[in-house]
C-alpha cells in the first residue's frame, strides 16, 4: 500500500513505516528511549530526506513517550522533580537547536549535518556496545580482583554548587548537572529528531548516579514535554513536518 508524502515529495509503503513506528513505540517502553535513534536514520536509508525525516520523526517519539510515562508513572517510578530540570533544560536546548537548524537550512548544510551527526552517534553506540561484548566474553585476570567501591555520581556533579534533595531517585546533587545535560538532550533532539533517552539513560546512571528504578520513567518523561516542543517548532519554523509520514508513524 503505497501512500505519498505531501512535504516529502514521495511515495512510500504504508505497511512498513507502520511496522517502523511500532517497533520503535516496543523500545521507547522497554528501555526508555524515544525510538528516533532508529527512526530518523532507518527513514534516511528509506529515501526519505533528512529534514523531512528528523522533524516528523519527533512526533512519533512524543506519543512513543505517554504510554512508556504512564506506565512507569504507575509503578512510582518518575522522578518528577529531577524530571522538571531536565524538561526545563531541554526546552532551551530546544531554542538553541532550532537557531542551528535553520542557520543550517540556510545554507544548505542541514541534510549533510544530520547525516555526519547519525555516522558518529551510531558509530559511538556501536564501538561501545562491541568494546563491552568484548570485555564480557574474554575477562582480564584484572577482573578477578574486588573492584573498589563506586561512587555515587561523577566527581564533576560533586564539584557543583547549590545542592537540591531530589528524593525519588535518593540523590543530594546540583541541579545544574541535569539542567546542562537537558540541554544537551534539547539540541540533538532538535537536529536529530531523536528523543535522546540513549545519552540520558546511561548519564542519569553512570554520571548523576540515579537510582536504577526510576531511570528509564523519568528519562521517558524528559522525551515526551522535549519531543512535543521540537515538533511545535519544526512545525513552526522549519515546516518539515509530514504530517501523513507523522500519522504513519503513530498507528
Amino acid at each position: 500500500m503505497d501512500l505519498y508524502l505531501p512535504i516529502a515529495n514521495l511515495s512510500v509503503n504504508g505497511v512498513w513505516i507502520v511496522a517502523l513506528g511500532m517497533l520503535t513505540g516496543i523500545l521507547s517502553g522497554l528501555f526508555g528511549v524515544g525510538g528516533g535513534f532508529l527512526t530518523t536514520p532507518l527513514l534516511i536509508f528509506y529515501g526519505i530526506p533528512p529534514t523531512v525525516a528528523a522533524a516528523s520523526a519527533s512526533t512519533q517519539v512524543t506519543g512513543a513517550s505517554v504510554s512508556g510515562v504512564l506506565a512507569h508513572s504507575k509503578r512510582k517510578g518518575v522522578d518528577y522533580k529531577l524530571g522538571g530540570v531536565t524538561v526545563a533544560g531541554g526546552l532551551f536546548g530546544s531554542g538553541i537547536g532550532a537557531l542551528l537548524f535553520n542557520f543550517l537550512q540556510s545554507v544548505g548544510q542541514i541534510d549533510v549535518v544530520i547525516n555526519i551527526l547519525y555516522v558518529i552517534m551510531l558509530g559511538t553506540i556501536g564501538s561501545l556496545m562491541a568494546r563491552e561484548a568484548w570485555e564480557t566474553i574474554s575477562p582480564s585476570p584484572r577482573a578477578k580482583i574486588k573492584a573498589a567501591p563506586k561512587r555515587r555520581h561523577h566527581p564533576l556533579v560533586a564539584a557543583l554548587p547549590l545542592r537540591w534533595r531530589f528524593y525519588s531517585s535518593g540523590l543530594y546533587i546540583s541541579p545544574l548537572a541535569p539542567l546542562i545535560l537537558g540541554v544537551l538532550v534539547g539540541i540533538l533532539t532538535m537536529l536529530m529528531g531523536v528523543g535522546g533517552g540513549f545519552i540520558l539513560v546511561p548519564a542519569m546512571l553512570y554520571i548523576l548516579g540515579m537510582s536504577a528504578n526510576v531511570v528509564v520513567g523519568t528519562s521517558l518523561f524528559n522525551i515526551l514535554f522535549v519531543t512535543m516542543a521540537t515538533t511545535m517548532m519544526h512545525a513552526l519554523t522549519t515546516r518539515a513536518v509530514d504530517i501523513v509520514l507523522a500519522v504513519l508513524l503513530l498507528v
